[in-house]
């Protein structure tokens, strides 16, 4: 495709969902963290952690959708540095996660911050901190389970790293 501007690509990518949390693109998760256009179309892509099994997914997601809009020269660089954090995660993004059900993370606060034991989880359906773990780990491992005390719902909490 002759002419495609890195706008364009952006606006593409942010139309490719998360597999894992489809409520998600992959912009909003800050993955995406460059394109260049020159000589072909090139998309740097953090993955959220080194083994995570949705990676060559993200990978796919995005050649496809970049040939759907005739794109045909196509490279895929992962980014391991620095590594993605879920500072990364915008601010639509963590709205979409509070309305899908799952508490988006705090600010990230190192090491500490992967077990949570600093800061409460809010609970995504009313706002409550007086939450619980249930289990250090929900339907994928960035994930943990959480029950609110208040409105007694089970919610997942986005770790933070």
């Amino acid at each position: 495709m002759v002419g495609v501007t890195e706008q364009q690509v952006r606006r593409w990518l942010a139309a490719v969902p998360d597999p894992e949390i489809p409520v998600l693109s992959i912009t909003d998760l800050g993955i995406v963290r460059d394109v260049s256009v020159s000589g072909g179309v090139t998309v740097g892509l953090a993955p959220t952690y080194s083994g995570c099994p949705a990676t060559e997914a993200i990978e796919a997601s995005v050649i496809r959708a970049l040939r759907e809009k005739g794109v045909d020269d196509i490279r895929i660089e992962r980014r391991l540095s620095p590594p993605w954090t879920t500072d990364w995660i915008t601010e639509e993004g963590r709205a979409r996660l509070r309305e899908y059900g799952i508490a988006p993370p705090s600010q990230a606060t190192g090491k500490h911050g992967l077990l949570h034991a600093d800061r409460p989880a809010a609970c995504p359906r009313c706002g409550a901190t007086a939450t619980t773990r249930v289990s250090e780990f929900g339907s994928t491992p960035c994930k943990a389970a959480y029950r609110c005390d208040d409105c007694l719902e089970p919610f997942e909490y986005f770790k933070c790293l």
